[in-house]
């Protein structure tokens, strides 16, 4: 009796093994729930807290729509043209057969990049790529006399039309920290593809195109999907790298809501949230069709 008896007392509490996890559910409670709950009521209040769908009208605005239009055109093209170089960058670091300290540094150079942003982020692209910046400069020195005695300088990029400042400059900054969070993220992915699916197509007759374009391929479009979701709400949602890049010169949805909250454009903080509401619905469906992609891709890789 004495042993059963120990075995109940030293049986673990199951409320103990709650409390690692406490910190996460305050966490999601104060920072996730909360604030997502005051966006929703916001959305359907006036400025008084009267009841009104008046807000959500904003987001028939054509202002409004072009801000959608311009963040959507954005994350679109950063997350395609990141994910592309992503995707061949930790293909040559895996299947590639890259040197291990390539690999090494590869991994640990994406693991930084992909979390550097906002104004850091801004600053660095300045101070390389602005009017005076170090590579700006460098490429604007590169002159020479021609034979009409006039002095050529072929390389200065702002002379032939790039401006960091613009639309193509947040571009090209938004892809600096996307490509290396496509590395990350498909790297499982193609370490997951096994050894025996090409050796199988081989011993079949199957070539190197028969490999990718009909197991290789099928197999891992579910992952480089979902990364590609995964990269279209990381840059949809940013706003501080494109604030601090442009001065709020873009109309991102991003810069629009918080121009709208500080009262900046029409003194009403209500339809700023209407705006953000608009962008939940977006984030969602991206988080959905991120979950579902990723389903699939286990199922795979566990068969």
């Amino acid at each position: 009796m004495t042993g059963i008896e120990n075995k109940k007392t030293n049986r673990p509490n199951p409320l103990v093994n709650w409390i690692g996890v406490l910190p996460f559910f305050l966490f999601i409670l104060f920072f996730v729930i909360l604030p997502s709950t005051n966006l929703f009521i916001g959305a359907f209040q006036d400025n008084r807290g009267n009841p009104t769908l008046a807000n959500i009208a904003v987001l028939t605005n054509p202002y409004v729509l072009k801000s959608f239009s311009i963040s959507l055109q954005v994350s679109t093209i950063t997350s395609f043209v990141g994910g592309v170089f992503g995707f061949f960058v930790a293909y040559s670091i895996t299947i590639g057969k890259a040197p291990r300290w390539m690999r090494n540094i590869i991994m640990t150079f994406s693991g930084l990049a992909a979390n550097f942003g906002g104004v850091p982020l801004a600053f660095a692209f300045i101070a390389t790529l602005g009017h005076t910046g170090f590579i700006t400069t460098f490429l604007k020195n590169i002159c020479w006399t021609g034979v009409d005695g006039m002095q050529t300088c072929p390389f200065d990029i702002y002379e032939t039309g790039f401006n960091l400042y613009s639309l193509m400059g947040l571009t090209l900054t938004y892809i600096y920290f996307e490509f290396p969070l496509m590395v990350l993220t498909i790297t499982p992915a193609l370490e997951g593809l096994k050894r025996e699916w090409r050796e199988a197509s081989e011993n079949l007759g199957g070539n190197t195109f028969h490999y990718w374009f009909y197991i290789a391929l099928p197999v891992l479009l579910p992952s480089i999907l979902a990364a590609m979701i995964l990269l279209f709400a990381s840059a949809f949602g940013a706003f501080a790298t494109a604030q601090a890049l442009t001065g709020g010169s873009i109309y991102l949805v991003t810069i629009l809501i918080g121009q709208q909250i500080r009262g900046d454009v029409l003194n009403n903080p209500n339809e700023g949230y209407a705006l953000a509401l608009g962008m939940v619905v977006v984030m969602a469906l991206c988080i959905a069709g991120y979950s579902i992609l990723q389903r699939q891709t286990a199922r795979w890789l566990k068969s």
